[in-house]
């Protein structure tokens, strides 16, 4: 059914989650997996208040210790993993990168870390639902 499953991941409680889920289905499948995490060129930040180099920084950190995660669940499932970081807009890198790797499916949290972007931007996932034909797997962790 998938032959290649793309993970999107910010490291957010539902990234992780929808982590958990790319893996199982790339084990369930035996399907190859992709993560990707992207460092969005505009933030809440872009105001000459906080240094954009240190913001660019942390952006860095948290998407190399969420791949990181993710190869950690991959690789304890016995699963191999390709991750990549971008810069750009998410939805549209998120996109490209399924296109270029003709994945069979999208999995991506439903709440990232940011409202005030969500708010100010659009949220991502409905952006990549509305840009792809592919299937998007949307992982909802609020459990209130």
């Amino acid at each position: 059914m998938y032959e290649s499953i793309l993970v999107a991941t910010d490291g957010s409680e539902t990234a992780r989650e929808a982590v958990s889920h790319a893996v199982e289905l790339a084990t369930r499948f035996d399907a190859t997996l992709y993560g990707i995490a992207v460092l969005e060129r505009r933030t809440e930040y872009d105001n000459a208040i906080v240094d954009p180099e240190e913001v660019r920084e942390r952006q860095r950190e948290q998407a190399t210790e969420s791949l990181e995660a993710l190869a950690e669940a991959a690789g304890d499932a016995g699963v191999s993993v390709e991750t990549t970081i971008r810069s750009g807009v998410p939805y549209e890198e998120i996109v490209a990168y399924a296109d270029e790797h003709d994945a069979s499916a999208i999995v991506i949290g439903a709440r990232g870390r940011s409202s005030f972007r969500r708010a100010l931007l659009g949220s991502t996932v409905d952006r990549v639902v509305r840009s792809t034909t592919r299937p998007v797997l949307i992982i909802d962790g609020e459990s209130t």
